[in-house]
């Protein structure tokens, strides 16, 4: 295996004990605590699971958890009029809607609902205009987690080609534009996109979020090419990325695990999104 390997975990403890630094410096100047509030609706027992380490996360570097829990049975109106609620509350620095939600409602709607300057997923209609005219704003967590194991690897984003293999709204689309805003030549790639393998290969910077077990094998890879695999897929043999790790690794210059490469990363990125908001809502 030739590849160097980008851990994760160990970029992402980084984060938080900078984020934890930072928040400190913070409140010492006289400042509000950071206050995070995610909101769970149900008992989606993924969902209660994420929501754990979100808030745990938000402890440990001195954000307060100011989490609310909703029955399943609750209407849309009632999310809606807690969003507003915390939305109007100066103690909330950032909002979390935890999805998916309970078949009667539309999420989508209701994250449209939280304002951008507390929208710390960086997903909403408002914050994704903002990214794609390059203005300044909260960044989508996971996204941003790239960019910066990117950065920690050293990598030359600016005139480099990359290759997003996705278009989701969630990570393809986002991490395309923030690969844009650093000046890479970037294309992306989905399923309808001819000779996959040939696109790929000319990648310096090859992304891969379109969830489909290892979907990329060498003949994607580029030689020395860095390959950031977004991909989590639940299969007989485990966890695996989109990426045939083995394969890759054997080719490429720097490539980051499944897992332990880009997951742990979204809540370190969450984390220093809430420290942000709490910022840009002082001045």
């Amino acid at each position: 295996m030739a590849a160097e390997i980008i851990d994760g975990k160990a970029v992402a403890a980084e984060v938080r004990a900078q984020v934890a630094r930072d928040v400190q410096a913070w409140v010492q100047a006289g400042n509000p605590q950071p206050g995070l509030a995610t909101v769970l609706v149900g008992e989606d027992p993924a969902s209660a699971v994420y929501i754990a380490g979100k808030r745990r996360a938000c402890t440990e570097v001195g954000i307060a958890d100011l989490h609310r829990h909703l029955p399943a049975h609750s209407t849309q109106q009632q999310v809606a009029e807690l969003i507003s609620e915390l939305a109007a509350d100066p103690g909330v620095s950032g909002i979390l809607l935890q999805l998916p939600v309970p078949g009667q409602m539309q999420g989508n709607e209701l994250t449209a609902l939280i304002p951008p300057l507390k929208d710390v997923d960086g997903l909403t209609p408002m914050s994704a205009g903002l990214l794609a005219q390059g203005a300044p704003g909260l960044r989508p967590c996971t996204p941003a987690g790239v960019i910066a194991l990117l950065d920690h690897a050293g990598v030359q984003i600016e005139g480099a080609e990359a290759v997003v293999v996705g278009r989701s709204d969630l990570v393809g689309k986002p991490v395309a534009a923030l690969l844009l805003a650093r000046n890479a030549t970037v294309t992306v790639a989905h399923s309808r996109t001819r000779d996959l393998a040939a696109v790929c290969a000319r990648a310096d910077i090859l992304i891969a979020a379109v969830g489909v077990p290892r979907l990329l094998g060498a003949q994607h890879v580029k030689p020395g090419a860095t390959v950031i695999d977004v991909g989590i897929n639940r299969t007989d043999a485990g966890l695996v990325g989109d990426v045939d790790f083995e394969a890759a690794a054997a080719v490429a210059g720097r490539i980051t695990p499944v897992p332990g490469g880009v997951g742990p990363m979204t809540i370190a990125m969450l984390l220093r999104n809430t420290l942000s908001a709490a910022q840009l809502q002082a001045r």
